[in-house]
């Protein structure tokens, strides 16, 4: 009761505050932001200005960065030899042609098994303090070693893929340039391919530009979208700061009792708050890498948009089941938004502004 007083003060604060036309709303968002309006934040969430991404992503320092890491990394991103059945590699779940995702709803795997989940474009992945859907390891290179053995996904015996690759004979010199000897390691395979997967990044979106300074790029239906973004569609509760996304696990009526990857962040915390709970995503590039959402449900950004507009749903318990985990319950940072079509139009319009150039690449050749 409390929350929702308090987005009914903000709002009529905000229109207080803000009883604008069009124009002015332009002109004070092409101005500083500190001088943009309130945005409307729930008691509880996790909040930071929005800010634009740096070019340069973060290394960490056990494994920094090198340009001859990153191309050992690139020839074993796409060698599918990795794998247990030699016919699956990083690339094939996320293809540069198709974001750095696969287009589907959800992955296929190792003896054409189909994931529980959907695939992450591993763009801007430099950037993550938390990695999977429900955040059970905090740095890429967990993730690598995860995806590599997990026996839906590359379904690989580490050491014998490792000797796999050491067979090579053409891997040889790109090891001693990466590395200093050219002994190939499990650890080393894993810290060239994240070497490389750190580089694949969307800086330079109009929404980046835009806030370095380049505020005459937005159109007004953008500016107005932008303002939406951070008031009355409330986004902003959950897509903030410069990633665009808390860092924070949300439940929002996509996962459903006792069907399919419907644990979230429960698998980790076991707390019952946790139930259907999955990592935010970060919004850039969003245009390229549907569906949406964890299990894929969600195929496109309209669609998407009338869900969010319409305030998802509380699911509904199932009886009959020996299902034991609690029921999910609907994040409250969650509400109907009321949005006209003309404010959906514009939000729309912001949210596009996230799109940019992709990074994009040609598979190396195959290394003997």
């Amino acid at each position: 009761m409390l929350n929702k007083i308090g987005c009914m003060l903000s709002l009529l604060v905000g229109l207080w505050v803000f009883p604008v036309s069009g124009d002015t709303l332009t002109e004070v968002y092409r101005g500083p932001q500190q001088n943009w309006p309130a945005p409307f934040i729930d008691e509880g969430a996790q909040y930071s200005p929005l800010a634009s991404l740096p070019v340069q992503p973060p290394y960490p320092s056990e494994n920094p960065y090198s340009d001859e890491k990153r191309e050992l990394g690139k020839h074993l991103f796409f060698d599918r030899r990795l794998s247990k059945s030699q016919q699956i590699a990083c690339a094939s779940c996320h293809d540069p042609d198709l974001g750095w995702a696969d287009g589907r709803r959800k992955s296929i795997g190792h003896n054409r098994q189909v994931h529980t989940l959907n695939t992450p474009s591993v763009v801007n992945t430099a950037y993550l303090t938390s990695v999977f859907w429900d955040g059970r390891v905090n740095t890429l290179e967990q993730q690598v070693v995860q995806s590599w053995s997990n026996p839906i996904e590359m379904a690989a015996s580490l050491p014998a893929a490792t000797t796999r690759i050491s067979q090579l004979h053409d891997y040889s010199p790109l090891f001693e340039k990466a590395f200093g000897t050219a002994q190939v390691t499990t650890s080393r395979i894993t810290n060239a391919i994240t070497t490389y997967v750190r580089s694949l990044t969307l800086t330079n979106t109009k929404f980046d530009r835009f806030l370095r300074g380049e505020r005459a790029l937005f159109s007004e239906p953008e500016i107005r979208g932008l303002h939406l973004f951070r008031t009355k569609a409330r986004c902003i509760n959950c897509h903030n700061g410069a990633q665009l996304s808390d860092g924070q696990f949300h439940h929002l009526g996509t996962s459903f009792q006792a069907v399919g990857n419907f644990e979230g962040r429960y698998s980790v915390t076991g707390k019952a708050t946790d139930v259907g709970a999955f990592r935010t995503p970060n919004l850039r590039g969003l245009s390229h890498t549907a569906p949406y959402m964890h299990n894929g449900l969600i195929n496109n950004l309209d669609n998407l948009l009338a869900l969010y507009n319409a305030g998802w749903w509380q699911n509904a318990p199932l009886h009959d089941t020996n299902n034991t985990i609690p029921l999910a319950t609907l994040s409250a940072l969650i509400q109907p938004l009321n949005l006209s079509k003309t404010e959906m139009h514009d939000l729309r319009a912001f949210l596009e502004t996230l799109n940019g150039t992709m990074p994009f690449t040609t598979p190396p050749p195959e290394l003997n």
